[in-house]
């Protein structure tokens, strides 16, 4: 039913406006009263919970950041059956992002390209929100992720990150500085590591007891993913999320033309599957078995997120799949993984 309706209208409509349309459903559903209900058919499975970050994950499958900018449909999510919801990108000083046209299906690649640019209305705003949502007892677990705010200098990151901490933190099960993001000018920048380091210790200190977690790019060579693994190691930070969009357009089944008419962004979905699924595996030579690492990009299928998981992911997000798989996607995820558990199961009884 969902590929029709994608095929026939969603397919017909500006991207942006058809995801506003969807998430203003999900939004709606705890106020409709239908929430509950909705769970009966897509809770997780209890033997797929996951114990990271000193937090319970009902599943190992969460929504990445980018889906639920401000913090406005966590619930909905929720009840969809997604373990936990990664909010923002949040910025101190709230901003419109880029102009329109800013987001673009690459629908042969099952991908997105966008050049969103940190649209929020800020930390600020977002905190009463996110304030009250940690104190609901039926949630899922709860992500923020923080960038640079547009105006601010990139000489002055730190300080930016910083206010965002404070203002935040308190009311996250977890924090993620987003320094991979490519649709910022100057962002991806501070992933080097003497701009990296001090940023990293300054928001940790502000963080307080609060896990904090790094988001990094897949562009980065794979020297550098090493010694971002040391870093995160020595300043004692809780978790990797790898990854975010790529800037590269390699390999694509999408004509050349159409794919540079769309112009610069990050691309995301099923062409990302391959480096994220290397930098992960890279990452987890380098790392702690304690370290949480989060895999992201180009994970749609349930098959997709257990070979994650088998090559040492602790979590695993997604978010361009569920342009192309709809509403049911987690339940989809989550009947799947509890399938594939049990057929693992059965097999070394057998054995």
């Amino acid at each position: 039913m969902y590929r029709l309706l994608f095929s026939q209208v969603f397919t017909r409509m500006d991207p942006e406006r058809a995801h506003h349309l969807a998430f203003g459903v999900i939004r709606r559903l705890p106020l409709l009263g239908v929430g509950r209900l909705v769970e009966r058919v897509t809770a997780p499975a209890p033997e797929l919970a996951v114990e990271a970050l000193g937090l319970r994950f009902p599943s190992p499958f969460g929504v990445a950041a980018g889906f639920d900018k401000d913090a406005l449909a966590v619930v909905g999510l929720g009840h969809l059956g997604f373990g936990h919801v990664e909010v923002g990108t949040l910025t101190a000083i709230a901003q419109p992002g880029n102009e329109r046209p800013r987001l673009f299906r690459l629908v042969a690649d099952r991908a997105l390209v966008n050049r969103m640019g940190f649209n929020n209305g800020g930390a600020d705003a977002a905190a009463g929100r996110i304030s009250r949502l940690s104190r609901r007892p039926h949630r899922p677990v709860l992500g923020v992720n923080i960038g640079k705010s547009r105006v601010t200098p990139v000489e002055r990151a730190t300080e930016d990150y910083v206010r965002s901490t404070k203002v935040l933190a308190p009311h996250a099960d977890y924090l993620v500085v987003n320094v991979s993001s490519p649709n910022t000018p100057g962002l991806r920048g501070l992933q080097e590591l003497d701009a990296l380091a001090p940023l990293l210790e300054a928001v940790r200190e502000a963080a307080g007891r609060t896990p904090l977690l790094v988001k990094i790019a897949p562009d980065l060579d794979d020297a550098e993913v090493v010694r971002i693994c040391e870093l995160v190691v020595r300043l004692g930070l809780d978790g990797i999320i790898a990854t975010n969009t790529t800037i590269s357009r390699a390999g694509l089944l999408t004509p050349p033309a159409e794919v540079e008419a769309i112009g610069a962004g990050g691309l995301s979905g099923a062409p990302l599957a391959t480096r994220s699924l290397a930098v992960l595996r890279l990452i987890r030579e380098h790392v702690p078995a304690s370290l949480c690492v989060v895999s992201v990009g180009g994970v749609e299928t349930a098959e997709d997120v257990q070979e994650r998981l088998d090559a040492g992911a602790t979590l695993v997000q997604g978010y361009t799949g569920f342009v192309y798989r709809g509403p049911l996607w987690a339940r989809q995820v989550n009947r799947g993984l509890a399938r594939l558990r049990r057929e693992r199961g059965v097999a070394a009884s057998v054995a």
